[in-house]
């Protein structure tokens, strides 16, 4: 189970792309500390400079949601979707061809990856005013203005794309006057892992 941490954006470091195409940087992951291999989610902040293929990921399933820019998508052979930030979040698989195309200039965006059978995601924006509750499933915000969040009887200030992750307790989010402040990811978990623990 995830502790309730505070994740600042100034602590994330960008890896560039191996097509050189863009950079990423991640939020978080589970387990701590895994790699493109062995996570069973993962939660990261991607800029996309250039049209190019994304990354093939078998059994994985993803969940995109455009932060600045607009970014045209086009899955598995279909007709491209065009995305900006007023777009709802777009899911697909990991395992489809997916080629993205920023317009306009460089697109950033909230990508959650689960893999499939083990977890699942969920994905929504947040305009302010919303409290959330976790009991079990990690719950993360991703601030995309400052905005002012509370958990456990503290309070605090998030700048944008600041993140907070708990699995426990009611999240309550404030950002006056905000049509989109955040966007929250819940990792639902599908199945049990071996030596796991149940309760605590």
């Amino acid at each position: 189970m995830i502790e309730a941490q505070f994740l600042p954006a100034a602590q994330r470091a960008a890896t560039p792309w191996k097509n050189g195409g863009g950079s990423t940087a991640e939020v978080i992951a589970f387990p701590p500390g895994a790699d493109f291999t062995s996570f069973l989610w993962r939660l990261s902040i991607a800029e996309v400079a250039t049209a190019g293929p994304f990354s093939h990921f078998a059994e994985i399933d993803r969940t995109l949601a455009v932060i600045s820019g607009e970014l045209a998508l086009a899955i598995d052979g279909a007709a491209p979707v065009t995305l900006d930030a007023r777009s709802a979040p777009l899911a697909f698989a990991g395992e489809a061809p997916v080629v993205g195309t920023p317009l306009g200039g460089a697109a950033m965006d909230l990508n959650a990856m689960v893999r499939r059978g083990h977890f699942a995601a969920e994905m929504r924006a947040l305009s302010g005013g919303e409290t959330l509750e976790s009991a079990g499933d990690t719950l993360v915000v991703v601030s995309l203005v400052p905005l002012t969040l509370s958990h456990g009887g503290a309070t605090r200030q998030l700048e944008r794309l600041d993140a907070f992750a708990c699995a426990t307790g009611a999240i309550r989010i404030d950002a006056p006057g905000a049509a989109r402040c955040g966007l929250a990811v819940r990792f639902i978990r599908q199945k049990e892992e071996p030596g796991a623990r149940t309760s605590g």
